[in-house]
């Protein structure tokens, strides 16, 4: 994939930019979204899962369960975990695999993430966004 870049200027144009992002994204697909904490992967995600489940899908964050499954999208928290053998244990290689996969945190998972993987870095921009998709 050619790298793209995107300035979004708040909030909105994000959440914009995610809902017609989700619309093409075909399972198996795996989106590695990077980012410091606060950039906005969480919501993203959120706003993915929204568009593809309905509107009125609930999203937490999966910080603490390390994963939420939503009918075929799989969507990992990684930021607490500590040995790559547990990504085996949470069922990565099986979303992978199998649904629309959404990692935040992705680099523990690097030597498990397919080729083809959609890496979306997210950095500040004034008061938005810029992402770097790779």
């Amino acid at each position: 994939m050619k790298q793209k870049i995107f300035i979004l200027k708040n909030l909105q144009e994000t959440k914009n930019w995610a809902r017609e992002f989700a619309k093409t994204l075909h399972a198996p697909v795996t989106v590695a979204l990077h980012g410091d904490l606060g950039m906005g992967k969480s919501e993203i995600a959120r706003e993915i899962i929204k568009t593809l489940r309905g509107e009125n899908t609930v999203v937490p964050s999966p910080t603490f369960t390390l994963v939420q499954n939503y009918d075929g999208i799989s969507h990992f928290d990684l930021y607490r975990i500590g040995d790559v053998s547990e990504l085996e244990e949470i069922g990565l290689q099986y979303a992978v695999d199998n649904d629309i996969t959404l990692i935040e945190w992705p680099d523990v998972a690097k030597d498990m993430l397919p080729k083809n993987t959609i890496h979306i870095f997210i950095t500040e921009e004034g008061d938005g966004r810029k992402l770097v998709i790779q």
